[in-house]
């Protein structure tokens, strides 16, 4: 189980914890077409612990599952992945690191260098992040609660990536260049009994702060912040102080999932509307969930990424 005060060790901790249930290695793209075009792309490994431990071979208790997307203004396309641990199929060495699962990958030197490829049927990129500020930890020094009774996790990410490389689509290859997000999370423990979905933002103003928010959905929502300023220092705020309000639904994959949004932090005069950029971006996987790229406007324009589980299933 996670533990308050946890002491990170690095490189180590950016590979498994294969004693822990769950983990996931999730990188989102805020990207620009050469013509002004607004894209995102994701890529995420999950790592999912039938028992503990690892052991070669067939006899592995790790699975692995692999979602990567391509969003742009009229379209979202998505692919997904599944692989057995201790077969060479799918894993993560820590370094230098490298996360792969088939031909999908994320690999470098080391965690601040790193090269991003994955591909769908009628789609693929190819893109080179590197990091320009420290790594982030949410919560208390890493330890993220997620309910008012106790549930947690380990949760740290980096998100300061500047992205360069393309994208495949169906009608040409677009140059891109934009920022990443990369977040780092692992855990033994499910959602509380009374949660049954979360929405999860990623903002980066242009002021260059930066803002993670989560409101898990519950008989009281729950809710959780992370404040990062341009030099990567950080404030967290615990249940109550960040607000998110959603502005409305729209029907998507015959689902009523809510794409504009008030999100609210008093205590850095925080007020502002979350849209996203295409309200399709729908993950029509094997767990359905919503997410893409987002535009905030208002008291700290930006963007961002947005995702929400739950909205039907």
């Amino acid at each position: 189980m996670p533990a308050p005060d946890p002491a990170f060790d690095f490189p180590a901790d950016h590979g498994p914890h294969p004693d822990f249930r769950i983990e996931w290695w999730y990188v989102t793209a805020n990207l620009t077409a050469e013509d002004g075009t607004p894209m995102g792309v994701q890529w995420t490994l999950f790592r999912s612990a039938l028992l503990p431990g690892e052991a070669e071979g067939w006899t592995s208790p790790q699975v692995w599952m692999g979602h990567a997307a391509v969003t742009t203004p009229d379209a979202h396309r998505s692919a997904e992945r599944f692989a057995r641990g201790g077969i060479g199929q799918a894993g993560v060495t820590a370094a230098p690191f490298d996360a792969w699962i088939d031909d999908w990958s994320l690999s470098g030197p080391d965690f601040d260098r790193l090269t991003m490829q994955a591909t769908g049927p009628d789609w693929a990129y190819d893109l080179d992040l590197t990091a320009d500020g420290p790594l982030v930890f949410h919560g208390d020094g890493g330890y993220s609660v997620k309910s008012a009774g106790g549930q947690a996790s380990y949760y740290y990410s980096q998100p300061f990536y500047a992205v360069e490389g393309t994208l495949t689509l169906p009608e040409r290859e677009v140059t891109v260049t934009g920022t990443a997000w990369l977040d780092r999370e692992w855990s033994s423990q499910p959602l509380a009994e009374d949660q049954d979905g979360w929405d999860w933002f990623s903002l980066s103003f242009d002021s260059g702060a930066k803002l993670m928010g989560f409101r898990l959905r519950g008989t009281e929502d729950y809710t959780s912040a992370t404040w990062i300023e341009p030099d990567g220092t950080t404030t967290a705020y615990p249940d109550g102080a960040f607000s998110a309000e959603p502005l409305g639904t729209t029907e998507v994959a015959g689902r009523e999932v809510p794409v504009r949004w008030r999100v609210t932090l008093p205590d850095r005069d925080l007020s502002a509307e979350v849209t996203a950029i295409t309200d399709s971006a729908w993950m029509d996987t094997s767990f359905l969930y919503w997410e893409g790229p987002v535009t905030v406007t208002g008291s700290h324009p930006g963007i961002g990424y947005l995702e929400m589980t739950g909205y039907g299933d």
